[in-house]
């Protein structure tokens, strides 16, 4: 039976996941079983950047929540009409500042070629130097910007291009931003690499947060364009009159269907291009030469290899995935709110994803990020059902039961913590051990 199980294990998971979300569907609503599907594609596309980060190369990255606020700022940068007032009243300024940052960027490299010697000292006063340079005319820009119809602009606005091709810019900003991080965190050991990269992760929040020509901070920017229809367009459609007729709906609730199969078709499409090559990278000669850096990194370096620089790739690479799925979970929401960006939310429970499901292997973590997800969705309600049961025979003003039912909003941190230490404990390599998918 054991063999029987392992051959078989990826179908099976997988289907009892399937069976689990179409228990939603017929047991409250298909709305709501598509919106965890969703958030599951997401979060599978999120887990699987982590794990190749992780599971392909050992690499402990804590700062995610960062990368995915960059993804969703690069959804922001590109698909949001420009603001021309804003550009007229400080784009003069705020380019000037943007060629101080690449000359000192530039200055710095060079001196550090021509005066090894000095290379630390001089690095500092060329960065210290530049930073005041910008200062002077990205003030005045910044306050010029903010004052333009700061109720509802304020910022610079984007580019007004199709919003999928803010995907793949976010993971392009998620990429350049590791590619930063990594040239200065990689050489640390791993757990000073996470407490780095966690750091990172809230500067990156706090710029957002309160650079507000840049993308509106705490005040958000909203109305962002959908690659799909808007419910509404669609309920005046005679095909959704004739579908709500059919399956014995309303047009609200056929309207709403149709819209998130449409983005869930748009999020697997995208997810399988990325597990297909994931899969590709993991079984190739880049795979198998990362995997025994993560094993061995001694005798792989004995072996010639430069395993910093394959880190950094690693690095890279994981980082853009994360961002390209911060970037889908902006324009899910149709908006960017950078006061939403906490580590238990894009951080812990992407890891907890990643390591339930199986580091190491695409298909365990893409199956964890389904699982954990829907268990995150279904802990408050169920805990709630819970509670209620345990206390039905006690008295409206006992004190427990007010206890008890206050517990149920904290179930969900409760369970993440609960699985996580039965994984390490009974199961530590994962549902799809790393092993099922070689």
């Amino acid at each position: 039976m054991s063999g029987f199980f392992d051959k078989w294990r990826i179908p099976l998971l997988y289907t009892a996941m399937a069976l689990l979300l179409l228990a939603v569907g017929f047991g409250q609503s298909w709305t709501v079983m598509l919106a965890i599907l969703n958030l599951g594609l997401i979060s599978a596309v999120m887990a699987l950047g982590v794990n190749i980060q992780w599971g392909y190369a050992g690499l402990f990255n804590v700062g995610i929540m960062g990368f995915a606020a960059l993804g969703g700022l690069g959804v922001v940068l590109t698909a949001m009409p420009p603001v021309p007032a804003a550009w007229s009243a400080g784009g003069i300024n705020l380019g000037l500042a943007a060629l101080v940052i690449v000359g000192t960027i530039a200055l710095a490299l060079f001196v550090r070629e021509r005066l090894p010697g000095l290379r630390g000292p001089a690095t500092l006063i060329i960065v210290f130097a530049g930073y005041v340079v910008m200062r002077f005319f990205l003030d005045p820009a910044s306050e010029a910007i903010e004052a333009v119809n700061s109720a509802s602009e304020g910022y610079l606005g984007g580019l007004g291009l199709p919003v999928l091709i803010g995907w793949p810019v976010g993971g392009l900003f998620a990429a350049g931003a590791a590619y930063i991080v990594g040239k200065i965190a990689l050489g640390l050991r791993s757990d000073y690499l996470a407490i780095a990269t966690l750091g990172i992760s809230e500067i990156i929040i706090a710029v957002i947060k309160n650079e507000d020509w840049l993308s509106r901070g705490v005040k958000n920017v909203t109305g962002l364009p959908r690659p799909v229809p808007y419910e509404r367009d669609l309920q005046a459609e005679q095909w959704i009159i004739d579908l709500a007729a059919r399956f014995e709906t309303d047009v609200q609730t056929a309207s709403a269907i149709v819209v998130r199969l449409e983005y869930a078709l748009l999020f697997a499409a995208v997810l399988g291009i990325l597990m297909w090559l994931s899969q590709r990278a993991l079984h190739s000669p880049w795979g198998r030469m990362m995997r025994a850096i993560r094993d061995n990194r001694d005798a792989a370096e004995a072996m010639g290899k430069d395993v910093t620089r394959r880190h950094l790739q690693v690095f890279v690479m994981g980082s853009a995935v994360v961002g390209i799925g911060g970037a889908m979970l902006t324009t899910l929401d149709g908006q960017f709110t950078p006061s939403s960006y906490n580590p238990l939310r894009y951080t812990f429970l992407i890891w907890v994803m990643v390591i339930a499901g199986g580091s190491g292997n695409n298909w365990g973590s893409i199956l964890g990020a389904f699982l954990i997800w829907y268990v995150w969705v279904m802990a408050e309600p169920l805990g709630s059902g819970l509670m209620n049961l345990l206390t039905a025979g006690m008295d409206a003003d006992n004190g427990l039961r007010t206890h008890l039912l206050d517990s149920a909003a904290h179930m969900r941190p409760f369970l993440m913590g609960l699985i996580l230490l039965l994984v390490l404990r009974f199961a530590p390599r994962g549902l799809i051990p790393e092993r099922s998918g070689r």
